[in-house]
């Protein structure tokens, strides 16, 4: 397969699924603690080739992996293939520049095995004077936590403004330490020239599944209504397209509308931002969530496209929509919806990002739980242990028309086919189940 394709099946994502629990339990969904807080840093520059144009390459890696084993050995390089387009995603027309306001995006990998990896970034102007190129570091990880790579991040690049030297004690000391539990925190020990040794201490907020969120970076972008609408298109399992010109506002906006389906998983290609080389993507006839820069927004509208939601993310609006997006949702819950994000959206300063999380998230799971938090009393269990999920009795549960005919299109779903699955594989003691 040629380079494009690499990275393409590397960037074909399915979110991890949701361990079981009872419907609306906070449920760690990526790892455990104690586990490494990053497998590489690297760096990526971005280098001349003979055409004039800029390539990105890896200029550094950390750590350099020795005694690989031969499987391991072709993963590592397939990752090290895909990094480059993911950090540079906005193609090869680069001109250095004088100054460059530093970002901070995520991607996501997914490895053959269906094992997933977050590439936390942050694109920088290497200190100096005149014209240079921005480089971008890159931390690859297991872990999905962004407020807290941010935060590593903020120390790599203070300390390449010193130099690159002084970056490696830093992830040296951040390997050696185990990642915190929830609400739980890790110190490290930094030492810089001239300031001496610093401590820096890693929290790791008390909800989970919230860690890898920012909803606020949503609604300060989009009006609760059109919100609503993005989360019908995504638990039918549509195609979603979003368009902004920054990295860091697609990859937060795209994280936290997967988190709106929470407790269940977008189970699709979910690539938040796509690189100018793997645009094609947006052609295929199965659901997908991405996100692409604004410039090649003309690109995306000429591909032959099956029915997708395209939202522009600079200006708050849609600009293509399959049209019944209004009747999606049963239009009681929606209304109660509406109003709690209505609500947030009244007293904008008086949250902390982590409750605005908590609220909005809060909106969310109990529309899940009104709806289908009644699957459990609806799976069979036979004397040998195994369940089997009932779907015509669980859909007639419901009383009410719109609601039903959501629940019969919303059961239909990839995700939540794999939710059951797993419920029917663990056996919650129910009432009167002796």
């Amino acid at each position: 397969a040629s380079e494009g394709k690499d990275g393409a099946s590397a960037a074909e994502n399915t979110p991890p699924r949701v361990p079981q629990g009872r419907m609306g339990e906070r449920s760690s969904v990526f790892y455990s603690a104690g586990q490494f807080f990053f497998e590489y840093l690297v760096v990526v520059s971005l280098k001349k080739m003979p055409d004039g144009h800029y390539e990105p390459k890896i200029t550094y890696q950390f750590p350099k992996r020795e005694n690989l084993l031969k499987g391991q050995k072709e993963e590592e390089e397939r990752l090290l293939q895909a990094i480059p387009l993911f950090c540079f995603p906005d193609g090869n027309n680069w001109v250095p520049v004088a100054e460059f306001t530093s970002e901070t995006f995520s991607f996501v990998l997914t490895n053959v095995d269906g094992s997933r990896k977050i590439g936390y970034c942050r694109r920088l102007l290497p200190s100096g004077r005149g014209v240079r190129l921005p480089e971008v570091f890159c931390i690859i990880s297991c872990l999905g936590c962004f407020g807290l790579f941010s935060k590593i991040l903020d120390e790599v690049e203070k300390r390449r403004q010193i130099s690159m030297a002084v970056i490696y004690p830093f992830m040296q000391g951040l390997r050696e330490s185990p990642f915190p539990a929830p609400g739980k925190t890790v110190t490290i020990k930094s030492f810089i020239p001239e300031s001496g040794t610093e401590l820096i201490e890693l929290t790791r907020p008390v909800d989970a599944h919230l860690e890898h969120v920012e909803f606020q970076a949503l609604l300060q972008r989009l009006s609760p209504h059109l919100i609503l609408h993005i989360f019908a298109s995504a638990a039918l399992e549509r195609r979603l397209i979003f368009l902004a010109e920054e990295l860091s506002v697609l990859s937060q906006c795209i994280h936290a509308v997967a988190a709106l389906l929470y407790p269940f998983t977008w189970a699709h290609t979910y690539i938040p931002v796509v690189p100018e080389c793997l645009l094609d993507t947006v052609c295929c006839p199965t659901p997908f969530m991405v996100g692409i820069q604004m410039q090649h927004l003309e690109r995306v509208l000429e591909q032959p496209m099956e029915e997708a939601l395209i939202v522009d993310l600079c200006e708050g609006k849609i600009i293509r929509a399959v049209g019944d997006e209004e009747e999606i949702l049963p239009r009681k819950l929606q209304n109660e919806m509406l109003i709690s994000l209505n609500r947030h959206n009244n007293n904008n300063n008086v949250h902390t990002l982590e409750q605005v999380n908590a609220l909005v998230s809060e909106a969310f799971v109990h529309f899940f739980v009104r709806l289908v938090g009644h699957y459990a009393s609806h799976i069979k269990w036979s004397r040998s242990g195994s369940g089997s999920f009932q779907e015509r009795a669980f859909c007639k549960a419901l009383t009410s028309k719109s609601c039903r005919r959501f629940v019969k299109k919303f059961v239909k779903t990839n995700m939540f086919s794999l939710f059951i699955e797993e419920a029917e594989k663990s056996r919650i003691p129910q009432e009167g189940n002796g």
